[in-house]
């Protein structure tokens, strides 16, 4: 009953807004706005087809593929990067200049250095999702306790040992943080990076739509775009539910106390 609920409360909102929408454009000939039937009409007949394999399923893994290398970089580099005070200071200068980048302006640099391909187009969702994920490892790293840290030194805990049983279960929490917050930007990036000089994806395909003023089809594409978001939304919440039970435990505890 509870998970019942939870679902109706979640969808609640949801309906509303379907629900609005469709009052609104009921007997208005808006063609820029389509009616929820015809927007469902298109988004059946243009996504269950070809495009689903032709564009979709290649967003998908040049995004996953994106993400993935982007976590496993900005882990390994905050790691190094907060494990060590010089270093941090000597990097952090440069770490916040290129923070700092746009990466959609990278765009045409990465085409010219590697060329229109599908490693591009990873590369610019890669140089935009490393930062969320780095810097709040390097934090995470930073604000390991003093007297875990003293602890482990005193049992002889060092080198992999001491990464692997201290700093990564204290830093895993503002690591998924950084991970979490990488999604959405990856999403937007897979997106940007499929609008130049490409011929397939959901980039691609919705800025096909809008130039030639299917307008429907185009607003099916970007429902795609959110039910997309939220899938990935949801499976990140599962998973970091699984490997952070523990944090979330103690956190119940002490608020219950």
């Amino acid at each position: 009953m509870t998970a019942l609920k939870s679902v109706l409360f979640a969808l609640t909102l949801p309906a509303l807004l379907v629900a609005f929408w469709y009052i609104a454009t009921s007997g208005a000939k808006n063609f820029f706005i389509p009616t929820p039937a015809l927007l469902a009409e298109k988004f059946v007949s243009v996504w269950f087809s070809d495009r689903f394999f032709s564009d979709v399923l290649p967003s998908l893994g040049r995004l996953v593929i994106g993400l993935v290398s982007a976590s496993v970089l900005g882990i390994a580099a905050g790691l190094l990067i907060g494990s060590f005070r010089w270093l941090r200071s000597l990097t952090e200068p440069v770490l916040e200049f290129f923070r700092a980048i746009p990466p959609p302006v990278l765009v045409p640099i990465l085409m010219l250095l590697i060329g229109v391909s599908d490693l591009m187009k990873v590369a610019v969702i890669v140089s935009a999702c490393v930062w969320p994920v780095l810097l709040n490892t390097v934090e995470g790293v930073r604000a390991v306790d003093s007297v875990l840290s003293e602890s482990a030194r005193t049992y002889g805990l060092s080198g992999a040992a001491r990464v692997r049983y201290l700093v990564l279960p204290s830093a895993s929490p503002q690591i998924m943080t950084g991970i979490r917050q990488s999604l959405s930007v990856g999403l937007i990036l897979m997106v940007i990076s499929e609008m130049f000089a490409s011929s397939s994806g959901l980039g691609f395909t919705i800025v096909q739509f809008q130039r030639s003023f299917a307008i429907p089809e185009m607003w099916s594409g970007i429902v795609v775009l959110g039910l997309i978001g939220v899938i990935m939304s949801f499976i990140f919440q599962w998973t970091e539910r699984k490997i952070l039970r523990w944090y979330h435990g103690l956190r119940e505890v002490e608020n219950a106390a």
